[in-house]
């Protein structure tokens, strides 16, 4: 299938404004594109990028006082095959995994996985198999947060949203990542696009989507505990330990958001 998807996000600075954007789809996905996926300013600023320490591509920009605009639009092919489900099997022991993913395991500024250990190894630490783990963390994390748009939080760690039972799709990724990361399951968090491509439309306006991915019989792996199922045109644009790593945005000095959307859909054949 094709997919149409991009955004249109504006901000007002105050002053001269640094700024790095996670607004590229990862690299991994780059052989896809049909047509080219670039950040565009308007008004027109030069523009720098580079790869992070994931693997990511980041934006960097010197925005100039007063309103500036990201846009974006582009077309990407798409297996339109729903997220793999891997086969159930042990827990690769710690010792075995590789080094790369090792810091996966290790609690971070939102994904604090100290503080939800005791709970972790209570509620889950009878469960054979990974698959059946993860799908057990990703069944109570599903139940345990109500997804509310207007209780978005920046600040709200995996812990936060455990006790506060509320949150947005960040905010399920977080909780289940850092679950998983307590039972010794590596899980890194994910942005991207995810439209309502083989389910009913959602009337809220569309978002960039959080998930994460668990390393599992020695590979990664796409869970969403926000839908809690199998879903079709997911478009990673970047991974990392948690939001922080991630941010669509992040401004040295004052930018106030003025404009956001995105838009993601099938494209008609």
């Amino acid at each position: 299938m094709i997919i149409r998807a991009g955004y249109a996000i504006a901000f007002e600075c105050a002053a001269v404004t640094p700024m790095i954007l996670h607004l590229n789809i990862h690299p991994s996905r780059a052989g896809d594109l049909i047509s080219p996926d670039v950040v565009r300013t308007d008004p027109y600023y030069p523009t720098d990028a580079y790869l992070d320490l994931f693997g990511n591509r980041v934006t960097r920009v010197e925005a100039q006082p007063g309103v500036v605009t990201f846009h974006n639009d582009f077309t990407i092919r798409d297996s339109g095959s729903p997220d793999e489900t891997p086969e159930d099997a042990p827990l690769t022991a710690v010792a075995k995994l590789p080094s790369e993913v090792l810091v996966y395991l290790l609690a971070s500024r939102y994904c604090d996985s100290d503080n939800l250990s005791d709970f972790a190894w209570s509620q889950f630490g009878g469960i054979g198999g990974g698959v059946k783990l993860v799908q057990a963390i990703c069944n109570f994390v599903h139940g345990r947060i109500r997804f509310d748009y207007a209780t978005a939080n920046p600040r709200r760690t995996a812990s936060d949203g455990f006790r506060d039972g509320i949150g947005v799709c960040r905010d399920f990724a977080h909780l289940a990542a850092a679950l998983c990361r307590a039972m010794n399951v590596p899980a890194r968090y994910c942005t991207g696009y995810l439209g309502d491509i083989g389910v009913p439309p959602d009337p809220a306006p569309m978002d960039f989507s959080a998930w994460f991915e668990v390393f599992l019989n020695g590979r990664w792996y796409t869970f969403d505990a926000r839908h809690n199922m199998p879903r079709i045109g997911r478009i990673v644009m970047a991974r990392g330990r948690d939001a922080a790593d991630v941010a669509i945005s992040t401004a040295f000095g004052q930018a106030v958001l003025k404009r956001f959307e995105v838009t993601t859909y099938e494209e008609a054949a």
